[in-house]
């Protein structure tokens, strides 16, 4: 790979202005001899130097931190059988010579009498050390998944075997321990949030199994959503990241670790120029209980939320497009005991303002368990304000939902169309409610076909979702949905707000009018 540096360049320019002067001496008309001209001296002016742009030397700062950062080894076993199948059988005339022996072949291996092959993958990462005393080394959670073995190569080059203490896969982090031969250098934790968009970086780790490699760059930008996780608060950074990177820390100019390499954008593999980091002040949190209790603790508030968009804000009275819409409410759960209910929009979360959704389950994750926590939602109009006692989150309330199974209802229903929304409504029969996995508390118009051309097209309604409320209003049948509907439209409204409902997928959606 072929390593690029980039400095700026300074230069001087020196200019210079000669001045003539011509001498002229009038002498009397008798003499013969004109009086020679002579030149003036010539007179120089330097221009002053350009200003050279300061690049800082990182010399002093690698040779501190490199003791730091360790190499982290992991192997594996995967059942290799699936790669080795045979391919099917070859067809031969009856009676060929080949068919019994081809037959004998295939039997011996299908019966199991072929030994399972297993094969050894191994992974190259980094780390970094957080606690000398105890051997505690940081790293992602995807460098040691499904791991055998782990190893841990200091700056030394000492090998040493490592144990996982814990992970959390949400956050990709991950915390392994070593006994440390003799006395480490540990990092320290930054404040990520000072961290400034243009502000140095510098990056050690193991790209690609070379060994401790220091490179610098500056935070791109900050708080980037990438899709990985439901936590993304990724720092970008154009500090050269490459695979093997993976866990090692980002430092700032004073030494602390504001982030860890997780993941990079690039079409080839290689380092682009685009790479992303954990931020320091949502991992300290995570590790710090990774160590004391080998997982991760995270508060539960007990809503499904969406996107607040602007035609859904205009419907709703808000004065901008802000927050999280609460499309349902777990029963029983934290919120709808504080009376939180669908339809409204939380605003903040302990005095913290909610401008995008997909801030406020990183809000409710850090917040402690079993603590009130206020929320201030919009509803009808008007702000409230609801004390929350936050649950712990647990799997079953944190990955309970089911798609709906789409199959064809066994009798041909009655179909109401909507032309101002492209949508054909049918009631929803026992049958309808089987066929789609509509829960047994909703009811309204199931969707039974919707213009191509459509917003509500667009916007994913589909076949088999049931349309249970009407700008905020309960429906329970296709002709009262339409009835909203065409009141709507009627009142000169641009769109129309629907809360519409698919197995246990609840979500408010805003359908503009067709233009007549």
């Amino acid at each position: 790979m072929k390593k690029i540096s980039l400095r700026s360049i300074g230069f001087t320019a020196a200019g210079f202005a000669v001045s003539l002067a011509c001498l002229c001496a009038v002498t009397p008309a008798s003499s013969a001899t004109p009086a020679p001209v002579v030149a003036a001296p010539a007179a120089t002016t330097a221009t002053p130097p350009l200003a050279v742009a300061h690049v800082p030397g990182f010399e002093d700062l690698a040779q501190r931190l490199l003791p730091t950062v360790v190499n982290v080894s992991t192997t594996a076993s995967v059942d290799a059988s699936a790669d080795n199948a045979l391919p099917p059988m070859p067809q031969f005339p009856p009676g060929s010579p080949f068919e019994q022996f081809f037959k004998d072949f295939y039997d011996h291996y299908q019966n199991g009498q072929q030994p399972q092959q297993k094969e050894k993958i191994y992974s190259l990462g980094s780390g970094f050390i957080i606690d000398a005393q105890h051997g505690y080394i940081v790293t992602n959670n995807h460098v040691i998944k499904d791991a055998e073995q782990i190893k841990v190569t200091l700056s030394d080059n000492t090998t040493l075997d490592a144990k996982l203490v814990g992970a959390d896969p949400k956050t990709d982090l991950a915390v392994l321990q070593i006994k440390p031969p003799h006395p480490l250098t540990a990092a320290v934790w930054g404040d990520s949030d000072t961290a400034r968009i243009g502000a140095w970086v510098l990056t050690i780790g193991d790209p690609f199994g070379l060994g401790g490699t220091v490179t610098a760059g500056i935070v791109s930008a900050r708080q980037r959503n990438i899709d990985e996780g439901p936590y993304d608060e990724f720092i970008q950074t154009d500090a050269p990241i490459n695979r093997g990177n993976s866990g090692g820390p980002m430092f700032d100019e004073q030494g602390q670790v504001i982030g860890i390499d997780t993941a990079i954008y690039s079409p080839s593999g290689g380092s682009v120029g685009i790479g992303f980091a954990i931020p320091s002040n949502l991992a300290r949190n995570i590790v710090a209980q990774l160590i004391a209790h080998g997982k991760v603790k995270r508060a539960w508030l007990g809503v499904r939320i969406q996107s607040v968009t602007p035609e859904i804000a205009q419907t709703l009275g808000l004065p901008a497009a802000e927050g999280a819409l609460v499309s349902s409410v777990f029963p029983k759960g934290p919120a709808e005991k504080a009376g939180l209910k669908s339809g409204d929009v939380i605003l903040k979360f302990n005095g913290q303002a909610v401008k995008e959704m997909r801030q406020l389950p990183l809000m409710v994750a850090e917040a402690p368990v079993g603590k009130d926590a206020s929320i201030d939602a919009w509803r009808k109009g008007k702000e409230k304000t609801f004390l929350v006692d936050l649950a712990e989150m647990s799997p079953e309330t944190e990955n309970g939902k089911t798609p709906a199974q789409k199959e064809a209802p066994q009798a041909k229903p009655e179909i109401l169309t909507v032309k101002s929304l492209g949508l054909g409504l049918a009631a929803l029969t026992p049958d309808m409610r089987g066929t789609y996995k509509v829960p047994k508390d909703v009811k309204g118009a199931v969707v039974m076909n919707v213009d191509p051309n459509s917003d509500a097209a667009g916007k994913g309604i589909e076949t088999g979702d049931v349309i249970s409320e009407v700008d905020q209003e309960n429906v329970a049948s296709p002709a009262e949905a339409a009835k909203k509907i065409a009141a709507a439209e009627k009142a000169g409204n641009a769109s129309v707000l629907l809360f519409v409902s698919h197995g246990d997928d609840m979500r408010f959606v805003a359908l503009k009018f067709a233009k007549k």
